[in-house]
C-alpha cells in the first residue's frame, strides 16, 4: 500500500497574507504521505528560492526531498518538488521540459518503496486549455523514453476544472484518471483542480482531501491524497539502476 498526495502551497503563503513555511511543514505531515508532489514551492522574484528550506524539512518532517534543484536555495525545478518518506530510496529523477509560454516544467522520480520500483511524475499546468495539451502530451512521451517500464503515478495541480475535458483523455488508455474531490479555493472549494493519474499496475484504494483546519488556512489549495495498491510487481532491479541509489 502507497499512499500519495499533491499540494500547490502558493509558496507558503497563506490565507492571511503571511509566509509561514512551518505551516505548510505542518499540513505536510497531518496528510502521512508516502510520497507528496508539491507545486508553487519557489518564491516568484529574485533567486527564486524555494520557501521550504531543506533543513527545515529535515528538522519538522520526516521526509526528503528528491534533488531536482539546479539553483542554490531550491528544492524542485519550475515550482515542482518531490517529497518522500526518509526510508524510501531515490533510484533516479530527471527535469522535464514543458512548451507554453510562461515558465513551466515537471519533475520525475524514480523510487524503491518496500524492495519495490515506482516512478512519480508531478507536474503544474498551464491555465490555457491549449498548452495544457501540448503539455501533457510532452509528458507522456517523455515519461516513455525512459529505457525501462515502471508502475507509474503522475500527480498535480492540472488547471482543469472538468473531469470530461479532453485533455484529461489524453491520458487514456494508459493511465486512470482520478479526481479526490474539489481542492480550491479552500475557504469553500468548488473546483477539482488537483488529480492523481496511475498506471494499470495500481488499483486505488481509497482518495480524499485534506481539510484541516490549518490546511484551510495554509495555502488556496487544499491538498489532496489516495491510497494505491500495487498489484503487480515492477520488472527487477537491473545492477545500473542500483548505481545511481541516493
Amino acid at each position: 500500500m502507497l499512499k500519495i498526495g499533491s499540494y500547490n502551497i502558493q509558496k507558503s503563503i497563506g490565507l492571511d497574507a503571511r509566509r509561514r513555511p512551518e505551516r505548510t511543514l505542518r499540513v505536510i505531515s497531518e496528510m502521512n504521505c508516502d510520497v507528496i508532489a508539491l507545486q508553487e514551492v519557489d518564491k516568484r522574484f529574485g533567486p527564486r528560492e524555494a520557501t521550504l528550506r531543506p533543513e527545515m524539512i529535515a528538522e519538522l518532517t520526516d521526509y526528503k526531498p528528491v534533488p531536482l534543484a539546479i539553483r542554490e536555495g531550491s528544492i524542485g525545478w519550475h515550482g515542482n518538488a518531490i517529497l518522500v518518506r526518509r526510508s524510501i530510496g531515490i533510484i533516479d529523477f530527471r527535469r522535464l521540459e514543458l512548451p507554453t509560454l510562461e515558465p513551466r516544467g515537471a519533475v520525475m522520480a524514480d523510487l524503491k518503496i518496500n524492495g519495490q520500483q515506482i516512478r512519480v511524475a508531478a507536474m503544474h499546468l498551464s491555465v490555457v486549455a491549449t498548452f495544457r495539451k501540448r503539455q501533457i502530451a510532452s509528458v507522456m512521451a517523455q515519461l516513455h523514453s525512459r529505457p525501462y517500464d515502471l508502475p507509474t503515478i503522475l500527480v498535480g495541480d492540472l488547471n482543469e476544472w472538468w473531469d470530461t475535458a479532453k485533455s484529461l483523455k489524453m491520458f487514456n488508455p494508459h493511465f486512470q484518471v482520478t479526481t479526490p474531490g474539489r481542492s480550491f479555493p479552500s475557504p469553500m472549494p468548488v473546483a477539482s483542480l488537483d488529480r492523481i493519474i496511475t498506471s494499470p499496475e495500481f488499483a486505488v484504494q481509497n482518495t480524499g482531501v485534506h481539510r484541516s483546519d490549518t490546511a484551510r488556512i495554509a495555502s488556496d489549495h487544499l491538498p489532496v491524497w489516495a491510497s494505491l495498491l500495487l498489484e503487480h510487481k515492477a520488472r527487477p532491479t537491473t545492477s545500473a539502476d542500483e548505481a545511481t541509489t541516493v
